[in-house]
């Protein structure tokens, strides 16, 4: 909540709001009772008299909901937008606190986002070389050790590069000094993610985080993976090509205990408690490279997932617009308020905070699929059998026993 509140910095809204987080059921010393949790986060540092002025009581913001939210419901929030307002945002981001706790917890997932660009300025922008940053070592180098220590040290921006930081940081204080906004984008990385997660075919993951990411106020792109700039990769360079994994403890292979393979026998083949030959179980595998974004087919693989979400410039800005009122008439705005002039470093909890509500509702499906499946006799024939030997192996194996 403190990553996500108003005031932070000077690029930031100068709102003074401690979004001070009360808890009003759900929980008891210190552990979660079952019930529904219960969170309040009062307003601190309202205004109400800037969005009452002759002007914005006339005129609908350029780019805001104000228009289309007085269409579809014939009235609207008299101050801030209403629900239209990034203010709603601070109960998305107190459910996915929740929410990752448990994941952590459970699985040992890591979720973390930082700024990937504000404007024009790129902490890896496209070369002919990676064209997409998911071929590129570093970026990926970068996925895989991130921490949210680490960005935060990157305040105000929270860009993991002092270098690139700083030009995002002046990018943003050229367009706050103008009375005018810029928009940006924000990576993220869900590391340690259980396999089989995701709902095909209208719940596939990426849809899903798709759909949580673009509810956010202000996003207007989402990509996962190698994204847009993956398309003009060969495909003979963009396949994820297969490799055996290492082993894992089953809390993060997303598969449930009891449907791991049984230990080997003296012979060499799998048995079972109660004397059956249990179906062949392949090896884990993993990919050489993640262009997929850790999902194929809808359906989490045990990789990273990574993705990047753009934010458009803020729409209410303090420069006077050529406009029209409600009624038609052509005029000037000049919208009152402390706003952003750039959402992106306070976004990155939200993106978090999403990202970790996603995850958790796959888990679940997932989890109660596989409970479900438990309780069934293993079937008689397994589609993935156990490959027959090699005359190489066979020539080993004799070798071995001296014939």
């Amino acid at each position: 909540m403190t990553r996500r509140r108003p005031g932070q910095s000077a690029i930031t809204t100068p709102r003074d709001e401690k979004d001070r987080v009360f808890i009003q059921s759900g929980t008891e010393f210190g552990i979660t009772l079952g019930t529904p949790i219960g969170l309040l986060v009062k307003n601190e540092d309202q205004r109400p008299k800037d969005y009452g002025n002759q002007t914005m009581d006339f005129y609908p913001r350029p780019s805001h909901a104000d228009y289309t939210y007085q269409l579809k419901y014939g009235v609207r929030a008299s101050s801030g937008g209403g629900r239209s307002s990034a203010r709603e945002t601070i109960g998305r981001v107190a459910a996915g606190a929740i929410a990752e706790k448990y994941l952590k917890l459970a699985h040992g997932v890591e979720i973390v986002a930082f700024v990937s660009s504000v404007g024009n300025e790129e902490l890896f922008p496209p070369t002919a070389t990676h064209p997409s940053a998911s071929t590129n070592p570093t970026y990926l180098k970068l996925l895989e050790t991130i921490t949210r220590d680490e960005v935060d040290s990157f305040l105000p921006v929270r860009c993991p590069s002092t270098e690139a930081s700083q030009r995002m940081k002046s990018k943003i204080e050229e367009f706050r000094d103008k009375a005018d906004s810029i928009g940006g984008t924000v990576t993220c990385v869900i590391r340690n993610v259980p396999v089989g997660l995701g709902e095909p075919c209208f719940d596939k993951m990426e849809a899903s985080l798709a759909g949580a990411m673009l509810s956010i106020p202000a996003t207007k792109g989402f990509e996962i993976g190698s994204g847009f700039n993956g398309c003009t990769i060969p495909g003979s360079i963009h396949n994820d090509a297969f490799i055996v994994a290492p082993a894992i403890p089953p809390s993060q292979s997303g598969i449930d205990a009891s449907e791991h393979a049984p230990a080997p026998t003296t012979n060499g083949s799998s048995s079972s408690t109660n004397g059956t030959t249990a179906p062949y179980q392949p090896p884990r595998l993993t990919t050489r490279t993640n262009n997929s974004g850790g999902i194929q087919g809808g359906i989490t693989n045990g990789a990273p997932i990574y993705f990047r979400v753009a934010f458009k410039p803020p729409a209410t800005i303090g420069q006077a617009q050529n406009t029209s009122t409600f009624e038609g008439k052509e005029g000037i705005l000049e919208a009152k308020g402390r706003h952003d002039p750039c959402v992106v470093p306070r976004a990155v909890p939200i993106v978090e905070a999403m990202a970790s509500l996603v995850v958790i509702d796959a888990l679940m499906a997932q989890e109660a699929r596989q409970s479900m499946r438990s309780k069934l006799p293993l079937p008689r024939n397994n589609r993935v059998s156990k490959p027959e030997t090699t005359e190489v192996e066979n020539a080993e194996a004799r070798a071995q026993k001296g014939m």
